[in-house]
């Protein structure tokens, strides 16, 4: 009789612990595929008012910066960092139309160095899209520098713009990979301390 009482008293302590495990595992799931599913994209032409890396003021306008690598890509861009060291297409549109009234200069450099590796001299451009068509296998991987500069009645507004090809995208997705790890690793001993306590603590309860 008692030995069917204590089974009797002890069973919801059992389902409440069979439902927190349950709920516990189902979470970790869902933030392991978020976590999983959410990495950066250096492509993302964002929206109006959404932060978009890809993007970058010049003056008071704002100017898109694309690249393109078709050998490797076909018509993937990429912004900040290019994971590809070969021949790649620069394109930068203004979104604005002031820009296209007035003129601007464009040199892309190599850093730290500060070699210039392609220049296109002051001039409006009407069509509101520069190109620059660079073949990065002559001057390696690592940091770049686009420089665009508004040149008007003998002043000079310069923007510098920071890229890098070849490297750094590897490297991001490795300290990404690195840190969903340690995080899913953390929650799961955090989680299991946790229901081993609950679990310990139910039994005790059961044995009342």
């Amino acid at each position: 009789m008692q030995t069917h009482l204590q089974a009797t008293l002890s069973e919801p302590f059992k389902n409440r612990s069979t439902t927190k495990t349950s709920r516990f595992w189902t979470v970790l799931t869902a933030l392991f595929l978020s976590l999983s599913f959410s990495a950066p994209s250096y492509s993302h032409r964002g929206a109006k008012d959404e932060v978009d890396i890809c993007r970058f003021k010049v003056g008071t306008e704002k100017v898109h910066f694309t690249a393109y690598t078709p050998t490797f890509s076909q018509n993937e861009g990429y912004c900040r960092f290019i994971p590809n060291v070969g021949l790649t297409n620069l394109i930068f549109d203004y979104e604005g139309k002031k820009l296209r009234d007035v003129s601007v200069e464009f040199e892309v450099t190599k850093e730290p160095e500060g070699t210039r590796i392609f220049y296109q001299e002051p001039q409006k451009t009407k069509t509101g899209t520069v190109k620059a068509d660079i073949d990065f296998t002559q001057y390696g991987a690592g940091d770049y520098l686009a420089h665009v500069t508004i040149v008007q009645d003998g002043e000079k507004l310069d923007t510098h713009l920071p890229f890098v090809v070849g490297t750094a995208e590897t490297k991001i997705h490795w300290g990404r990979y690195l840190f969903t790890f340690l995080l899913i690793a953390a929650l799961v001993m955090i989680g299991i301390t946790y229901l081993s306590r609950r679990n310990q603590a139910g039994q005790e309860n059961s044995g009342v």
